[in-house]
């Protein structure tokens, strides 16, 4: 999609219109399926229309802000796993396992870290887990 800013060479009024594409106008225009919206001539030509750069920033802007939000939410749910589980490192898949088949009772909630792979086979195994990015320290 595209949007010109249109002048009628009779009224001199200037509006904008939407158009699929730069030859979409010209065919409607030679179709003469184009005209002013004041005056209803089919005298309508294309005017230069300066780029929008505040919309990029805008973007930009929106985008960044969005991140922080995610970050922050992120920031929030490691906080809570934190103060309401217990840390178990690189013996993730271990624990979940002795919880599970109930070898090892265990009264708080783990979390640590596992491989993509121990994921996969706990999952096999029936064992529910839940996977979060983890944002450290030294990147807050």
């Amino acid at each position: 999609m595209i949007k010109y800013l249109l002048i009628c060479k009779s009224c001199n009024i200037e509006f904008e219109s939407w158009f699929a594409s730069s030859k979409e106008f010209d065919k409607l225009k030679k179709l003469k399926l184009i005209n002013c919206q004041d005056c209803n001539s089919q005298e309508i030509e294309k005017s230069l229309m300066k780029p929008n750069l505040a919309k990029v920033n805008f973007k930009k802007e929106k985008s960044l802000k969005h991140n922080k939000n995610v970050r922050k939410v992120l920031r929030e749910y490691q906080r809570f796993i934190q103060e309401n589980f217990e840390y178990v490192g690189e013996n993730f898949a271990y624990e979940a396992r002795s919880i599970h088949y109930n070898k090892k009772k265990n009264k708080k909630n783990i979390y640590g870290k596992a491989s993509i792979e121990d994921v996969k086979e706990l999952k096999e195994e029936g064992i529910s887990t839940s996977t979060i990015p983890w944002i450290e320290d030294k990147e807050n």
